[in-house]
């Protein structure tokens, strides 16, 4: 009787920890994956920068924008301002916050097609939250064209003003003065006083300019889909934006022609083409056909 009850506590002893260990490999395999998916948003951010510089794809554009002494951008740039909303849908898509809907029996076109929301946790940023909390609390949904001119006011519908984002360009100008990239000063303007944001760290405006300059030259590799998605992001909306001359301003003539010439095979690529092959981002495509249609 005593080798039976032995035998018996030995079983459960043995089941006890055969569940201890299941539980403990779970709890691993979970942990790995939440590691993983902080890694993946570490990588989507600027490799070697530190957490107060890391720039999203609307601050790296008003950036490029940005006159350096004057802290402003141009009075002739009528491009900016949606080409940031554009900068946002992307920036959302790429942090796995937005997708397009499914293409259908029928495969509907990237414009046709409804922007959904894929995940409403916070970004942290909070241009980014509040387009978020529009996109998904709108029914039906809209599609990537008509976010970009309800995020920018640009509607008929006086039922659609709420959506605008307003003073984007300021609020944008603020965080990169909280990350040390800009200042704030006031200039007079014979009739007004206007705020302007000149540039105080040219060591990450420098480092940008650089990005974009060796996506097209020392790093080009001929082929959009082995380009980082944030840096192929970059080039498309700030050309969309009016802002992308700027960077290559400072190159030599020759450097200069050949990268435009890079510029401008992205740019004649056809977005419908280009989302449907592998690992391709279909709502960043869904921006780019939005401002070439």
């Amino acid at each position: 009787m005593t080798s039976l009850t032995q035998r018996t506590s030995g079983l459960v002893q043995r089941r006890t920890e055969a569940i201890r260990s299941a539980a403990a490999d779970k709890e691993r395999e979970s942990g790995g994956e939440e590691d993983e998916a902080r890694r993946g948003e570490e990588e989507d951010d600027d490799k070697g920068d530190s957490k107060e510089t890391r720039l999203t794809l609307m601050e790296e554009v008003l950036l490029l924008g940005l006159k350096d002494r004057e802290g402003y951008t141009s009075f002739w740039n009528d491009c900016i301002s949606s080409g940031l909303r554009g900068c946002m849908l992307v920036e959302l898509a790429l942090r796995g916050r937005l997708q397009l809907e499914a293409c259908g029996v029928r495969r509907k076109s990237l414009l046709a097609r409804k922007v959904i929301c894929k995940s409403d946790a916070p970004t942290g940023d909070v241009l980014l939250d509040e387009a978020l909390k529009h996109i998904k609390e709108t029914q039906p949904p809209e599609t990537v064209q008509s976010w970009i001119e309800l995020l920018s006011g640009e509607t008929w519908n006086p039922l659609k003003l709420h959506y605008q984002l307003r003073n984007v360009r300021e609020r944008l100008a603020k965080n990169l003065v909280e990350k040390g990239v800009l200042t704030t000063e006031k200039q007079n303007f014979l009739l007004f006083d206007m705020t302007t944001h000149p540039l105080t760290n040219s060591t990450i405006k420098q480092r940008l300019v650089k990005k974009v300059q060796d996506s097209v030259l020392e790093k080009w590799v001929n082929d959009p889909h082995r380009m980082d998605k944030r840096v192929l992001a970059l080039i498309l909306l700030a050309h969309s934006s009016d802002v992308l001359e700027n960077a290559f301003a400072p190159l030599q003539d020759d450097q200069y022609d050949l990268g435009m010439k890079r510029v401008h095979t992205l740019l004649e690529l056809e977005p419908e083409k280009e989302s449907t092959k592998p690992n391709a981002n279909e709502l960043m495509w869904a921006v780019v056909a939005a401002f070439t249609k």
